[in-house]
């Protein structure tokens, strides 16, 4: 039985057609998968099946739900939680942080029912907080949140579901919770079920048809074992061709040991008590020795909290940290500010997002220039804007963009733009911070291309932190594991994904490629 019949819909801002002609629809049970890049239309068709888009949007064509017209009649309200339900994104910001989670779940029933709270809780496996109504949503962990999310959408058991991205923002073993947590349920309820995401692994394992989206478009739709097997438009089979890929360079047998720690430590004070004595430490990074040599990348993977940022940082100094740090040959643990700082343009750090690493205020030349006048204050300005051009050339952007702001790009340009300011000092050493993961599947495999490249015309080492081992399996010749500042598993990445020895490790494979 359809329940959602969605024929032609397009929607414009002004002048400017964002959907165009979109025309799909759900059955009772059935899950879809919208697949798509960002910027395709895939969220934007969500919130017009329920009356959500934007005030000033002008909408044609038709949305059904039960056979009944709803562009027409604006009957979106009577619908919505009661017969279509929606997960977003973001839980944290979705969800209000001055409520409890026990009133924001109860907002969706039509009385506030604690039996019926706990309830929910216990069917979304958050059986501990049925006693923590009163818990608020910054004392959740993300997957907690999303958890809570979900409660909230199932309350008044939908007909039809819709998730945008509900795992973008989780690491990779609560993702694959959380999919099955929506997959049980969607099976439960029997409810149809519309999920958005850039993640073909995630179609090939959640949904029975996929659609894909292309500059508000659906550009082919089907079975997903039929689309899979035999794309036939060239958009589908860029995305499935878009998955990082390919082996790490090897590694120069005559590699020097660029940077190297023993028993690195990081402990964080817990202070308790009116006159706040220390009671209790965090170990966020307990005893790590790990080497790092020219021309290699060494992958840090493991679930957040597990310490890998505060080891890249310990390494870099800039947290404290006790233990051995050796970078080029000389000690620099116990250097002091004024000391290391000639060291610094040798070691860089590119961050998780370009958008909020990158000052809004200042043009693409000055942000990459802004290191030169530090560490090459002798430079003559025609030599400094040489040294912009060939970056931005090396890195794929044209030369007229150096006169634009950060907030004029995507999030892959600027992610090219921050690799540039750390590549135009010529470092020995960067560390990548989850790099690629805010970003789509085939922007991450280009700016992966684009860190091989340099890696092998300029010898460079990688620290290379991250949770998607299908990225650290494309670039990383070794792998370290970290679970609660430890180290549980270290070796040759290969190696590692054949043939894991940590149960942990074991755990973070299956759930990165959604095995059994």
């Amino acid at each position: 039985m359809t329940m959602l019949d969605v024929k032609n819909l397009s929607l414009s801002f002004g002048n400017t057609n964002i959907l165009q002609d979109v025309t799909f629809s759900v059955e009772k049970g059935e899950m879809l998968a919208i697949v798509g890049e960002s910027g395709s239309g895939k969220s934007l068709t969500a919130l017009s099946c329920l009356g959500l888009q934007p005030a000033n949007a002008k909408v044609n064509g038709s949305i059904s739900f039960g056979g009944k017209e709803l562009i027409t009649t604006a009957d979106f309200k009577k619908l919505r939680g009661k017969n279509i339900s929606m997960i977003f994104q973001e839980p944290m910001t979705a969800l209000n942080p001055l409520h409890t989670i026990g009133k924001q779940i109860g907002e969706m029933l039509a009385v506030e029912d604690k039996g019926r709270i706990a309830e929910l809780l216990e069917q979304v496996g958050l059986a501990k907080f049925k006693d923590r109504l009163n818990a608020y949503p910054h004392e959740l962990s993300g997957g907690e949140r999303q958890r809570v999310m979900i409660a909230m959408a199932i309350a008044d058991e939908p007909d039809l579901l819709i998730a945008d991205e509900p795992t973008t923002a989780v690491d990779v073993t609560i993702q694959a919770k959380i999919l099955k947590l929506l997959k049980d349920l969607q099976k439960s309820m029997n409810m149809g079920m519309i999920f958005i995401t850039h993640d073909l692994t995630i179609v090939r394992q959640m949904a029975e048809r996929v659609a894909v989206m292309y500059r508000g478009e659906i550009v082919e739709q089907g079975k997903v074992s039929e689309i899979f097997a035999s794309p036939q438009h060239s958009y589908t089979k860029k995305l499935l061709a878009s998955e990082p890929k390919g082996d790490p360079l090897p590694i120069p047998a005559d590699a020097k040991i660029i940077i190297e720690c023993k028993n690195l430590k990081v402990y964080f004070p817990i202070k308790t008590g009116l006159l706040r004595h220390v009671s209790d430490y965090i170990k966020a990074v307990d005893d790590i020795s790990v080497t790092l040599a020219e021309g290699s990348t060494l992958g840090i993977v493991g679930e957040s909290g597990s310490g890998k940022t505060t080891l890249g940082f310990a390494l870099l100094r800039l947290i404290k940290s006790d233990g051995k740090i050796i970078f080029l040959g000389e000690s620099i643990d116990k250097l002091k500010t004024k000391a290391i700082r000639p060291l610094r343009s040798k070691m860089q750090l590119v961050f998780q997002d370009p958008y909020s690493s990158l000052n809004p205020r200042m043009r693409v030349r000055q942000i990459i220039e802004e290191g030169m006048l530090v560490h090459w204050p002798d430079k003559k300005p025609a030599e400094r804007e040489a040294e912009i051009d060939q970056i931005l050339q090396e890195v794929g952007l044209p030369l007229e963009v150096k006169d634009r702001y950060p907030h004029e790009f995507s999030g892959g340009q600027r992610q090219r733009i921050s690799i540039a300011r750390a590549m135009v000092l010529k470092p020995a050493l960067v560390v990548l911070d989850e790099p690629t993961s805010a970003l789509d599947l085939s922007v991450q495999a280009q700016i992966i291309d684009l860190l091989k490249a340099f890696q092998k015309t300029r010898g460079l080492s990688y620290l290379f932190i991250s949770h998607d081992l299908r990225v650290i399996r494309a670039i990383a010749q070794n792998l370290i594991v970290m679970r609660n500042g430890k180290i549980m598993e270290q070796g040759k990445t290969g190696e590692i994904f054949k043939n894991p020895q940590h149960e942990y490790t074991r755990t973070l494979i299956d759930a990165a490629f959604l095995r059994d």
